[in-house]
């Protein structure tokens, strides 16, 4: 069930909405420069097992409003607080990832884990900026031939080998969004970091991570584990950045049992 939630005057989030009725709930937080739609091998197994899943499309991705400012994690944040409240949301299980799951670090600090249970972190943007020769390069590129800087970005994105119609699909997953939220983005990873909300998330942690990521390298996952508290990492050896699709079997049991 898709439907929009006003995050502030003007600006809809999109949200997809499975099996309303399910016993526990997973807000699912998409990566960079993609939507909701990364998680359908997730969306189409929890909840046969009883697993509400709700997938939120940020402001300037998927099927959300685009405007052209917000993209900082405060006003990303404050969108996911508005969803979370507008769906009345309580003992959620919270999973981020890359971007996504800096979003939702910042999120459990700024609003002390409103309706948040547990968190997950999926390849987290965590602890630190990323890079400037990195942000700045991709911030070139989008403004320049995005197609062709998305086309390369999904093939760092993975360890395993992906099929050409799959690559495709990721592909395409980055072409709905926006070009400025794209560089925007880019923007917020390379001037912001969450390094000093990690010591304020209170609520049991587990942090899922591809040791063959190139994009955060596995390295950060460790730095990420030691500074929360109450916190699991589970290294995900035949992964990238994306485990969730590399490793879905393993990973859809993993979540399942801890959320």
């Amino acid at each position: 069930m898709g439907y929009f939630v006003t995050v502030e005057p003007g600006v809809k989030v999109f949200i997809e909405d499975i099996n309303p009725k399910g016993n526990k709930t997973i807000l699912f937080i998409h990566g960079w420069p993609l939507n909701h739609n990364q998680f359908e091998y997730q969306f189409n197994f929890l909840p046969k097992l009883g697993y509400r899943c709700i997938g939120m499309d940020w402001r300037g991705y998927g099927n959300s409003d685009k405007p052209f400012d917000g993209y900082g994690f405060d006003r990303l944040a404050d969108d996911l607080r508005m969803v979370i409240e507008a769906l009345q949301l309580k003992n959620i299980t919270l999973a981020g990832h890359s971007t996504g799951g800096a979003i939702s670090i910042r999120y459990m600090a700024r609003y002390q884990g409103y309706g948040v249970s547990k968190l997950v972190l999926i390849d987290a943007a965590s602890p630190l900026s990323v890079p400037k020769e990195f942000t700045n390069k991709i911030i070139e590129e989008t403004n320049n031939d995005r197609p062709k800087m998305l086309q390369d970005q999904t093939g760092i994105f993975f360890f395993q080998y992906n099929s050409v119609p799959k690559s495709e699909w990721f592909f395409l997953m980055g072409l709905q969004a926006a070009n400025w939220s794209t560089s925007a983005i880019m923007v917020t990873l390379r001037d912001e970091n969450v390094y000093n909300d990690l010591g304020q998330i209170e609520v049991p942690t587990l942090i899922i991570h591809g040791i063959h990521d190139k994009v955060v390298p596995f390295t950060q996952a460790q730095e990420t584990n030691k500074l929360i508290k109450n916190s699991q990492l589970v290294p995900f050896q035949y992964s990238g950045h994306c485990p969730f699709l590399e490793e879905r079997d393993r990973f859809n049991q993993l979540l399942s049992s801890f959320a």
